[in-house]
């Protein structure tokens, strides 16, 4: 008898325990909700706000852009709302459920989620899911691909037209990239969209030209001079185009690029080092010991790659010491948006705000009796800090 009346008092104490976690965790959904509107991830190192919360508490991306449109949908859906705040449904039940709920089903499928497991709502709204993407297909006849230079060679206009189901191929392998591929700052927009389908097409030939053993084929070849890089103009792409200075140092960071000097009359006076893609070897001990990206909180493998702490345009050595793991999104952080990086004695990697300010990641501490602990993401010191 003691044991069943122990048993009892402490499965009362968990339901209420499950009651007060079900109501914070609304609590928690309703200010992602707010966050998402006043986009307060903005200069936190982040590329939008699944990959804010997810670098914040540890969470999967997948976990945090669940939360994201969960927390939208519940605006308008009350009654699972209050069904979370009583503890009738937990979380990963509600989750699901937002996916599917309409105001006039929610009743319904409260009701009906009681009764079942978080899995099978999930694979009921994945169907649904499925049923809405097989509905629309455009038919296309003919094919072609074209590009071409314009705008005194700084842009490049590229239109293709595909069969069907080529045509479907192509655009799913663009849309899986545009998923994964990071968002810049400044491009946050639903608008934006065709601006990272963009990138994905330029990572996945930049993917095919990394695997091509005709380095000599595959190589982009950029001609210029230390006189124009150092005055900030643009260089010349062999084959057509233009490129920006920083969009160079870039490029031979992480790509496979040669540079041309050439004197004022355009003679070449000395050809850049090809190689500076770490071999295979290198790279399989570069990701076992850092996992993933080094930006604090992030640890992507997406699209991460090495980055040379003292840049291989300046000299800096291919080596485990001088390189980095970085992810896409973060390595342009760095190039091209004036973030800047040390590494400490202990092997740390220190991030700096382009104004120079330490970067910090994680929760904030909590509040102590001498104030407010330091918030996340809220930046302090300096690059000699």
């Amino acid at each position: 008898m003691h044991f069943d009346s122990r048993a009892g008092e402490l499965t009362e104490r968990l339901d209420a325990t499950h009651a007060r976690m079900c109501d914070a965790q609304l609590e928690m959904f309703q200010v992602i909700a707010e966050l998402d509107r006043v986009q307060s991830w903005r200069e936190s190192g982040a590329r939008d706000l699944a990959h804010w919360l997810a670098m914040r508490f540890g969470i999967s991306n997948w976990k945090a852009r669940r939360w994201i449109d969960a927390s939208h949908a519940l605006e308008r859906l009350p009654l699972i709302a209050d069904a979370i705040r009583s503890g009738t449904i937990g979380p990963d039940k509600a989750v699901e459920l937002t996916r599917l709920a309409t105001p006039e089903t929610e009743a319904e499928l409260i009701d009906w989620a009681g009764h079942v497991s978080s899995g099978a709502i999930r694979r009921r709204a994945e169907r649904a899911e499925r049923r809405s993407l097989d509905e629309a297909r455009s038919v296309e006849e003919s094919r072609s691909c074209r590009y071409y230079f314009y705008d005194e060679g700084k842009r490049m206009c590229l239109t293709a037209d595909l069969p069907a189901a080529q045509g479907a191929a192509v655009a799913r392998a663009i849309e899986r990239g545009a998923e994964r591929i990071p968002v810049m700052p400044g491009e946050e927009d639903d608008w934006c969209i065709e601006a990272r389908r963009a990138d994905a097409l330029v990572a996945l030939a930049a993917a095919s030209l990394g695997r091509d053993s005709d380095t000599d084929r595959s190589t982009v070849v950029v001609h210029t001079s230390l006189v124009a890089l150092a005055a900030g103009e643009g260089s010349e792409i062999e084959g057509g185009g233009t490129a920006h200075p920083e969009t160079v140092r870039r490029l031979l960071c992480s790509g496979r690029v040669q540079i041309v000097y050439e004197d004022r009359a355009g003679n070449p006076v000395r050809l850049g080092r090809l190689r500076r893609e770490p071999p295979a070897w290198m790279m399989r001990q570069l990701r076992h010991r850092d996992g993933g990206c080094r930006f604090p909180g992030c640890g992507s493998r997406a699209f991460a790659n090495a980055h040379h702490i003292r840049w291989w345009s300046r000299g800096g050595p291919t080596d485990l010491d001088n390189l980095l793991l970085v992810c896409s999104f973060h390595h342009r952080l760095i190039h091209e948006y004036g973030w800047s990086i040390s590494v400490e004695r202990d092997r740390g990697v220190a991030w700096f705000h382009p104004n120079g300010t330490r970067y910090r990641g994680g929760p904030a501490p909590p509040r102590t009796s001498e104030g407010v602990g330091e918030s996340a993401g809220v930046v302090t010191g300096s690059p000699g800090a």
